[in-house]
């Protein structure tokens, strides 16, 4: 093909294809790092509370007998919150998180000795639910990563479409 020849119906069809699955799969990661933004900076503002850590073990398990063992710590921990007492089990918005590594768990189990003062954050719109440790804006700074699939998804779908077919 020269310079002055326009690619085919089907060429510019399959080019707008590409142009937006990269354009739909930009999008959809731009929507998750959002969310996780989102949910970040609310709970940012929900009530810090005080607490007392009742317990703190390490669970283990294997996904199948032939695989490594994973661990993680299982918490509780007891609040007040409008006048009465709660408990709550989440480390992170997402729970516990697994690993494999060990050192990493005793580590986070040193920081959670029962008896040990510290605070938690309570969704004020479900008391029930609190957290040890927010989540990070992390995702919010990363944004225009997926960001640039959809201006480039979008940007080739707009050129195979738009251009001009020349006469043969």
């Amino acid at each position: 093909m020269t310079a002055t020849q326009t690619p085919s119906t089907a060429g510019r069809l399959y080019l707008a294809a590409i142009g937006l699955s990269l354009a739909l799969m930009g999008g959809v990661f731009f929507w998750l790092m959002w969310r996780s933004f989102d949910r970040a900076r609310q709970m940012q503002s929900w009530p810090e509370v005080r607490c007392v850590i009742i317990e703190a073990k390490m669970d283990e398990r294997r996904i199948d007998p032939s695989s490594p063992p994973e661990f993680r710590v299982n918490v509780s921990y007891g609040y007040e919150f409008n006048g009465k007492a709660r408990t709550g089990d989440h480390l992170t918005w997402r729970g516990n998180p697994w690993t494999s590594k060990v050192n990493v768990v005793e580590e986070r189990l040193a920081a959670f000795k029962p008896g040990t003062s510290t605070t938690c954050r309570v969704d004020p719109s479900n008391p029930d639910f609190s957290v040890l440790k927010p989540d990070s804006k992390a995702p919010g700074y990363s944004i225009w990563f997926p960001a640039l699939f959809i201006v480039g998804g979008l940007g080739i779908t707009v050129r195979a479409i738009t251009v001009k077919r020349s006469a043969p």
